[in-house]
Formats: structure tokens, C-alpha cells, sequence
């Protein structure tokens, strides 16, 4: 039987957005209600009853996916259980030593991270494993048992197990695990060869007691979630999104919220993967704007992942979609520099006092304050006409600004988006020529509450010449809640040569990480989730001999079997990022890793009804745009013509989670899946 609804919820710091979807992929119901920080879990059941008072049958929702903010805030916040850390005899400073490298290059006195875990609340215990897994020193029970008593004490409520060498041999982490469970039932338990069984001590052990600072606090959530969405009589099994894009049961992400860290970011990526190919466009720049900042990441027919993330002051080892911060979001706020230079950002309004605006207290002007005052939102219209804007407060707070620059309210807003959108351009013209590709190359799909509004001036300014805006794009994440698959990463460290290898060694190795992916994929599904086939992805990371950073390399089959094969293919990708190779040097295979997939039922898109562009239909708005007073067609999505029509801007297209703006110079279209697709005049 074919999903009847997917109900696809994200919990963002300011608003909770919340997508249903039916069996034909039909986008049914598209919400957004205010999240509620001391009870995220509260934000889902209003949805819930937005959604019965819509007419949606609850119980008619069998697939139910979401996502929460809630695991990064608590680490950023810093306000996780108390936790406690247990390592390896001799190890105590190894939260505090770090990698012992500068954040910042140029700067002898920039400030230490504190550690997550405070060193009075990390114990050591006599054991020792060898590199090879050998053990030479057995755990030492008694020891452990009374260091946990004095953490306990200590009013530790989650402890951390982390042992030199467990991800090649995890016995000692096992034993330990046991021990405290039969005496300790009520601690929160986190060990690293569950979590992340991977060589880099100080990254290992840090993805522990992250999962430990988080997991109690996330457990309960779950808990009081899962009861409340029974209570409405939703009987889907609860998801919940991951970093990496994919998705696993919420009972899963209760005990491993490490992986869940950065799924907010990742979901919106996912979806825009989906959209970009039912599009039929394969390289693709996602452009996400909310309040704070963009995220982008890169889409070439997949997204890109990367295991060097960081959430807050910390670096995160497990793999996750590649996203990056840049720029100003659309509470970003507007001031003077010392010598009187107009900035933008990176203080951002938030939601509360947010922009000036929205009449909550705050008094200095945002980027938001600056298109109300341009004319490209409309007071009454915003979020739906649900949230009412003030013009005279924008233009107050605009004016103040301007007078120490010497220029009027417009002329202030106007300054201030040019000044946000040169920010976004000066940190992303070298992202790009970091990842090795031409931006010029690619479409940028825009979405979050204010990426539609700012998308076109960004590609204007970077010389993109195609914009797509998808259907929704505000509630862009809570769709890719409904159209991401089950995925999970495993990994093996290996560190051998070419040399060394033993003939079938990479293919055993790759073969056990494998079923060790397949049994997760069928505990994930026991739930009922349908699944559609399972698919396995190889790759590992290698060096040549003697270096000390890695390069991951895909692998096929036929590289895995042949190792010469692969190391063929690690000489060509070393050339491609470096410019050189040593075809003749030695090259190690440091970690094997395996990413397996349990693809979800998918639909074809139904074709939306196209209905003809009427001139009559559109309305017209005097704005404030590059210093000029310009006639701007006010329309609605369903009122821009389809391909072969298309319109020249300046147009504001008015939809409930966002509003479009596309400036002259660029013509505007809807393409057969209701995406609005605006490209550069000729």
C-alpha cells in the first residue's frame, strides 16, 4: 500500500515548519507556527492541530519525519547534562589539548575553547590496549566502578567512555559499558566504538561526550513526543533526520544525537537535490537565508559530504552534507564601524526583539526593515498577512542610521543591501575557488524565508545567470524531512599500504562494513518502514606515506578488489586538487568506509495545471530599487507564465512562507513542476 500522507516537520530557533505530502507527491498542507524553546515537542502538536482543523485525517499520516534544532542548541548553549568523561590512564587532558592548533593563524592571544566536559569531571582507568588491538593491560573493574561512584557523586547524570585504541578493539569499552549499566541504571551512557569507531583520539572522544552532553536532554524529548503523537492518534513510526541527509528511527536518535547535529541544513540540501533533478538540472548552488546567515552547499547530481564540520567551538568527525555559513541573514543588523563604515551583520535581531519592524522592542534598522522600506514587502502580507509589519518603525530606525551617513531612509536601505549582499559575495567567491568550480556554472536554487527575496541580487552580483525559487521554499527543509532515505555511515581504520595488504583483505573489510550497514537498515525498518532496495557506497581515505592529512577517494567494486586500482585512482584525484602526484611513492589506506542506503517509495511529480497569464490578474507596486523609483508587477506563483512566455522583472511574487523578488534584468518563468525559474536577459 502507498504512503497516503508524509508529514514532514522542522524545528527551526524561530519557526516550526511543518509539509504533508500525499501518495503523489502533492504538497497538501505547508505551515509554519512559532517554535517554542523550553518545549520544542509543543511547536509539533500545534502543527498537528492546524492540520485537523485543515481537514487532514491524523491517522491517515503513515510516515512522519522530523527534524530539531534541538541537539545544536543545547551544544552551542551549553546547557547539556552534567557529564562525565572515563579514558585511558594518562589521557585526562586530552578535551583540553585539542589538536593544539591556533583557530586563528594571525592571532598569538586568540581564547582557548572551554572543554565540554570540565577536567575535574574526567577519570582515568588503568587499561591499555596496543595499536594492534592486542590488550596489554587488562580494565582495571574496581577502579572504574569507583571512579563512576565519584562522578555520580559529583552529580554527573551522563558519562562518556572513551579508551585509547577501542575502535580496533572495543572490549574493554564493552566490559566497562556493562558494568556501570548493572550498577548505574540511570546514567546516560555513550562509548566511542559505538559512536565512532574511528583512529583520532582527541575527534573520537570529543563525538563521545557530545553525544552524551545531548543525549540525555534529547532522550526526554523524544520520549514526551512520541506519547503526545500517539495521544493525537498518528501511529506512524516516528523519524528523525540526520547530518548526513538520511533518516533513522527517533529511538535510534535518542541514543546517537550526535548524528542529528547539523540535520536541519542537510534536509533543506536533500530536498533541494530532489527538486534540482526532478528539474533536469544537475549542478546546482543551494542558497538557504534565514535570519542569521546562508548556508550553501554544492550539488553536482549529489551533494557534497565532508567530515571536518563544526557546531559552535567544535569540530565534528562523523560525516555530514557539506554546508557553509556565509554572509547576512535577513535579521542581520545594520551599524557604523569606529571610522563610520556602514556594516551589516553578524549581530543578528533574531526573532526576539528581531527586525524594528516587527514592533517587539527593537530599534536598530536589518536587512528586513530595509526591503519594507524599499517596497518589496508589503506590510500586511507577510508570513500569509498572519504577522502584520510597521512601516514607520522601519523607517525610523533607517533614518537614525542615515543621518550619520548623511543619507535618507531609501537611500540607507538601499546601502544596506548592497552592503549584505557584498559580504555573501566576499566569503563566497572563495568558497567556491576552494571546491574547484565555477559558480557561472551552476543554477542557484534559493530558499528559506528570506533566500527567495535575496537570491537574484547574489546572482547578480557573482554573474550566475539562473535562479530557481522551488514551490515552498519556505517549509524547503520540512520537505526534505519527507523525500530523504534511511542512510548510514560506517567506518573501519585500516592504515596499511599496497604493500602490506593481504590479497581480498579490502573486499572482506568492505564487505563486513557492509553488513553491518544492512543489519542497521533492517532495524531501522522493523518499524514499518516501506523500502523500495538498499544500496551500499565505498570509499576510503588515503595518504601517501608519511603524510599526515587524508584525501577521501570513492571506490567501485572492481578498485576494491584490485588495490593498485584504486591506488591509480588516488594518484589522479591527488592531482586534480594539488596539481602534482607521486605516481611512484607508496600510498596508505588509513580508513575504509562504507555509506548504506534504504531508498523510500518515490512518485513522479504531478504536473501542475498551468493557468493563463492574465495582465489584469497583477497588480502593481511603486518601489525603491538601485536608487530609482521602479513599477514592479505584484503577482501570485500560480499567475507566472510557463517557459515559453516568460516575464521581465522588476516582480514580486507574494507567497505565505516567503516572497520573491526578481529585479530587472532578469526574465521570469514557471517550469512543468511549479519551480520559478528566473535567467538573465539576453
Amino acid at each position: 500500500m502507498d504512503t497516503l500522507y508524509r508529514l514532514g516537520i522542522d524545528i527551526g530557533g524561530t519557526f516550526t515548519d511543518a509539509l504533508v505530502m500525499d501518495h503523489q507527491n502533492r504538497v497538501i498542507a505547508a505551515l509554519k507556527t512559532p517554535s517554542i524553546a523550553a518545549a520544542p515537542e509543543q511547536a509539533i502538536f500545534n502543527v498537528l492541530d492546524q492540520l485537523k482543523a485543515n481537514g487532514v485525517n491524523i491517522r491517515e499520516i503513515d510516515l512522519f519525519v522530523h527534524g530539531t534544532t534541538l541537539g545544536v542548541n543545547t551544544l552551542i548553549e551549553r546547557n547539556g547534562a552534567v557529564t562525565g568523561l572515563l579514558v585511558t590512564k594518562g589521557f585526562r587532558d586530552i578535551l583540553e589539548i585539542r589538536r593544539l592548533r591556533l583557530e586563528d593563524t594571525t592571532n598569538l592571544y586568540g581564547d582557548k575553547t572551554d572543554p565540554l566536559v570540565p577536567r575535574h569531571r574526567v577519570k582515568e582507568v588503568d587499561e591499555r590496549v596496543i595499536a594492534s588491538g592486542r590488550i596489554l593491560q587488562p580494565l582495571n573493574q574496581e577502579q572504574l566502578l569507583q571512579a563512576v561512584h565519584e562522578l555520580v557523586e559529583d552529580g554527573v547524570t551522563a558519562l562518556a567512555i572513551s579508551f585509547l585504541h577501542a575502535y580496533v578493539n572495543p572490549a574493554h569499552e564493552q566490559l566497562a559499558e556493562d558494568l556501570i549499566r548493572e550498577r548505574y541504571p540511570q546514567l546516560f551512557l555513550s562509548r566511542s566504538s559505538a559512536i565512532w569507531p574511528q583512529q583520532r583520539e582527541f575527534e573520537r572522544t570529543l563525538a563521545t561526550a557530545m553525544n552524551a552532553y545531548v543525549g540525555e536532554r534529547m532522550g526526554s524529548y523524544f520520549l514526551r513526543l512520541q506519547e503526545g503523537i500517539q495521544a493525537y492518534g498518528l501511529k506512524a513510526n516516528l523519524l528523525s533526520t540526520m547530518s548526513n541527509g538520511g533518516i533513522m528511527t527517533a529511538a535510534r536518535a535518542a541514543n546517537e544525537p550526535v548524528r542529528t547535529l547539523l540535520s536541519g541544513p542537510a534536509s533543506g540540501v536533500i530536498a533541494a537535490t530532489h527538486i534540482a533533478e526532478r528539474a533536469g538540472i544537475h549542478q546546482v548552488i543551494t542558497f538557504d537565508m534565514g535570519g542569521t546567515s546562508v548556508d550553501v552547499a554544492l550539488i553536482d547530481k549529489e551533494p557534497t559530504y565532508s567530515s571536518e564540520n563544526k557546531v559552535g567551538d567544535f569540530p565534528v568527525i562523523i560525516p555530514a552534507v557539506d554546508v557553509t555559513a556565509i554572509g547576512a541573514g535577513g535579521g542581520s543588523i545594520a551599524w557604523l564601524d569606529s571610522v563610520g563604515v556602514l556594516k551589516v551583520g553578524p549581530r543578528s535581531a533574531g526573532a526576539n526583539p528581531g527586525p524594528a519592524c516587527y514592533q517587539r522592542g527593537g530599534e536598530e534598522p536589518t536587512t528586513t526593515d530595509a526591503y519594507l522600506q524599499l517596497g518589496i514587502l508589503h506590510a500586511d502580507r507577510f508570513l500569509g498577512g498572519q504577522m502584520r509589519l510597521y512601516p514607520e518603525l522601519a523607517e525610523r530606525a533607517l533614518s537614525n542610521l542615515g543621518e550619520k551617513l548623511g543619507l535618507n531612509a531609501e537611500h540607507t536601505a538601499q546601502a544596506i543591501l548592497d552592503v549584505a549582499t557584498a559580504n555573501m559575495y566576499a566569503q563566497f567567491s572563495p568558497l567556491m575557488a576552494r571546491k574547484g568550480v565555477d559558480p557561472r556554472d551552476f543554477t542557484l536554487l534559493a530558499y528559506g524565508g528570506a533566500g527567495p527575496m535575496h537570491a537574484f541580487l547574489m546572482a547578480r552580483e557573482v554573474g550566475i545567470g539562473r535562479v530557481l525559487i522551488p514551490p515552498s521554499p519556505g517549509t524547503l527543509c520540512a520537505m526534505g524531512c519527507t523525500v530523504a532515505n534511511l542512510r548510514n555511515d560506517f567506518v573501519y581504520t585500516l592504515h596499511k599500504s599496497t604493500q602490506t595488504l593481504v590479497s581480498g583483505e579490502l573486499g572482506s573489510l568492505f564487505a563486513e562494513l557492509e553488513n553491518q550497514g544492512r543489519s542497521w537498515v533492517d532495524e531501522e525498518a522493523r518499524g514499518g518502514v516501506k523500502l523500495d532496495n538498499i544500496y551500499c557506497l565505498y570509499s576510503t581515505d588515503m595518504r601517501y606515506e608519511g603524510q599526515a592529512f587524508d584525501l577521501e577517494v570513492t571506490l567501485t567494486l572492481e578498485e576494491i578488489e584490485d588495490p593498485k586500482k584504486a591506488g591509480m585512482k588516488f594518484h589522479s584525484s591527488y592531482q586534480n586538487v594539488f596539481g602534482i602526484s607521486q605516481p611512484e611513492a607508496e600510498v596508505m589506506f588509513v580508513s575504509l568506509r562504507a555509506t548504506i542506503v534504504g531508498v523510500l517509495p518515490t512518485h513522479n511529480t504531478v504536473v501542475p495545471v498551468n493557468l493563463p497569464f492574465d495582465e489584469s490578474e497583477a497588480e502593481e507596486r511603486i518601489i525603491t530599487f538601485d536608487h530609482v523609483q521602479q513599477t514592479a508587477k505584484v503577482l501570485k506563483r500560480r499567475q507566472i507564465p510557463m517557459v515559453d512566455a516568460p516575464i521581465p522583472g522588476p516582480i514580486i511574487v507574494e507567497e505565505y512562507d516567503t516572497t520573491i523578488f526578481i529585479p530587472p534584468g532578469f526574465k521570469v518563468y514557471q517550469d512543468a513542476h511549479g519551480n520559478v525559474i528566473g535567467e538573465v536577459e539576453a
